[in-house]
């Protein structure tokens, strides 16, 4: 299991939901999927049987301490996001979490690859979340596998009726995303995609998007201009309005709410920082570019380089 400092992270900067409080709810790398273009390295922990990681009161004690220390800094947080190094629904006790934090007076979300929303409990726990993203990146098998690599025991068939039934009952803010990368034949793809995002009862938005830190996979790169433009224009047919491009980087507005070396080793264990975006949270935390150069000389930290940009994550823990 993660230290248990990493449990609570941020605000982060994401580019759907402001200015929001992470909650990396399972264990590194704890995931049913292996996708190819991941920013967190491939999957170690294989999984599709949901386990209990965290107490949901610790959960919540370790929240309100971070809001607290936000709040002393006069910083907002817009969303509490469950967005793990992992999958969140794999946490047995996600929905009595959400629970508990809508206490506090935040909408939560949860960034979900949906692969396990076929199980009823799944869709339950949910289903009281304020704000759900969802992953399709590939309607067919052969597609899914190269890019998601699935668990073994998982079915894709099943996985779209699960979407489906949980886009018939939710009420929250439903949108999906959809990975494009290069080098992939998209061509029968794309519509049969947009056909299915356009059958859903509810769908708010449906994002394109494309890799913006190191993948896992080093032949993994952004999809051309033609590509995803074309995916845009299929989608459109589709969805109308709905569809917006999810393609740039987001903001460089991290900042450190109590010890700088802490709060960057959080972040970075679940979000890799551009150089840039660390260069603005050193300035704003007082400290200097020392910290960095201590750190990945500990092998706390490792340097990564991605379509001409230098990125820092924390290295994995063996």
């Amino acid at each position: 299991m993660q230290n248990i400092k990493t449990l609570v992270f941020g605000p982060i900067p994401l580019r759907r939901l402001g200015r929001s409080l992470g909650i990396n709810n399972v264990p590194l790398k704890t995931c049913s999927y292996s996708c190819v273009y991941c920013q967190l390295g491939k999957t170690s922990h294989m999984l599709v049987k949901r386990q209990a990681f965290y107490k949901p009161e610790h959960v919540l004690m370790q929240v309100k301490r971070k809001i607290n220390e936000i709040r002393s800094k006069g910083e907002r947080i817009d969303y509490i996001t469950f967005v793990p190094n992992g999958e969140p629904t794999l946490d047995v006790n996600i929905g009595k979490e959400i629970s508990l934090l809508k206490l506090l007076g935040f909408p939560i979300a949860v960034i979900t690859n949906a692969s396990l929303l076929w199980q009823s409990d799944v869709r339950k726990d949910l289903m009281i979340a304020d704000f759900v993203s969802l992953k399709v990146d590939a309607i067919s098998q052969d597609l899914w596998r190269r890019i998601n690599r699935p668990h073994k025991d998982l079915k894709l068939d099943i996985i779209f009726d699960g979407i489906k039934k949980f886009s018939e009952t939710f009420r929250g803010i439903l949108v999906s995303e959809t990975m494009l990368i290069d080098d992939i034949n998209y061509e029968s793809e794309l519509a049969e995609m947009a056909n299915f995002l356009g059958s859903l009862s509810k769908i708010d938005k449906a994002y394109i998007t494309v890799p913006t830190r190191p993948p896992t996979e080093r032949w993994v790169k952004p999809a051309k201009e033609e590509i995803i433009n074309a995916a845009f224009k299929k989608f459109s047919e589709k969805l109308g309005s709905k569809v917006e491009y999810l393609i740039g980087y987001e903001e460089d507005t991290f900042v450190s709410i109590s010890d700088a070396e802490e709060d960057l080793l959080s972040i970075t264990t679940v979000h890799p920082m551009r150089k840039e975006a660390v260069v603005e949270f050193l300035k704003k935390a007082n400290a200097d570019w020392k910290l960095i150069e201590k750190l990945l000389k500990e092998s706390k930290l490792i340097e990564l380089e991605y379509e001409g940009k230098k990125y820092y994550m924390r290295k994995p823990e063996s």
